[in-house]
């Protein structure tokens, strides 16, 4: 059994444990908020057997195994550090730090991400960023598909994500204190996307709108790579896009259905051929997928992911705070 804690119980974390509990042998062992009534809420909906009042209580539970982090972007890095770095937590028993799943973006910059990655790998404790499209079967797929060369050699990748967020100022979206606007929110997914399939770029191009509250509320980028590829990303607080993936190949393309990120299928559409379609429909949120991963990384005792390593992490991160500054984007 994998016990699992939770550090902040809000939408996110709700879509979390609901399917953590379609996991066997994982357990919502912990719930932990600045507000002990949230927590005792969020845990008793959950039936899970600890509703803690601070972020700090989690390290005084000896058989938790780990903890998602799903806070707003600017408390990551500093709630990731307290797990990772630990405490005594009762006689006897000194815990070198719990192995953290956090939500992306791992933090609001690279030096931030840094220090996480260096004190994972200093103490030897699992860390990863909880980048949930990379465990989707669709995604894996369309993988599988590039790397069989039945596309041939990928020229392009296009993809956007954009919804109509009502202009609440209150709100996190467009709130600058949380972090909030297009890029770190939803325009990670399209670069996540680019850098999956192509690398880190050699050229990047960015630009943004900025809203009333000071939050970019649209965010363009174009990247080229060394091998002559590009790639056209998008994303937007403004309107509803299609959210969709377009993997360009010389003798084919790939369709990653909407949205994207958590798509549940995938077109491959070989030149002047009839697509193949590949359903990949489920009953979850899709949280599931990443949930086993890190379950299956703990058993075989990695401290980190083979699919989506800490150097992916920083990498893509790298390349946040590169459009961030092409594009005027400050927090």
């Amino acid at each position: 059994m994998t016990r699992w804690g939770i550090l902040g119980p809000g939408r996110i974390a709700h879509k979390f444990a609901q399917d953590l509990l379609t996991v066997p042998d994982a357990q919502l062992y912990a719930v932990a908020s600045t507000n002990l009534q949230r927590a005792e809420e969020f845990a008793k909906e959950y039936n899970a057997p600890h509703a803690l009042g601070s972020y700090e209580e989690l390290l005084s539970l000896p058989d938790l195994d780990v903890v998602y982090v799903a806070t707003p972007h600017t408390k990551h890095h500093e709630n990731v550090m307290l797990l990772l770095n630990g405490k005594v937590s009762q006689p006897g028993l000194v815990r070198p730090g719990l192995a953290v799943l956090g939500e992306k973006p791992f933090a609001m910059n690279g030096e931030q991400v840094r220090e996480m990655v260096e004190t994972a790998r200093t103490k030897g404790t699992f860390l990863m960023e909880a980048l949930w499209s990379r465990f989707m079967p669709g995604i894996e797929k369309a993988l599988e598909l590039i790397q069989s060369g039945v596309i041939g050699k990928v020229v392009s990748v296009k993809a956007d994500f954009g919804f109509k967020a009502p202009l609440l100022p209150e709100n996190r979206l467009f709130d600058k204190k949380l972090g909030g606007g297009a890029l770190l929110d939803i325009g990670i997914y399209p670069l996540f996307l680019s850098y999956l399939i192509l690398g880190k770029p050699t050229t990047i191009k960015a630009s943004a709108i900025f809203g009333s509250t000071g939050v970019d509320e649209q965010c363009g980028m174009v990247l080229t790579y060394a091998d002559g590829q590009i790639a056209l990303l998008d994303s937007t607080l403004q309107a509803k896009t299609d959210c969709i993936g377009l993997i360009q190949g010389e003798t084919g393309q790939i369709r990653i259905h909407s949205r994207f990120h958590e798509t549940m299928g995938i077109s491959l559409v070989p030149e002047d051929q009839e697509p193949t379609e590949f359903d990949f429909t489920r009953t979850t949120h899709g949280y599931d997928y990443e949930i086993r991963h890190v379950m299956q990384c703990l058993a075989d005792g990695r401290t980190e992911s083979p699919l989506w390593s800490l150097d992916d992490s920083l990498n893509l991160m790298d390349l946040l705070d590169a459009i961030r500054a092409e594009a005027g984007i400050v927090y």
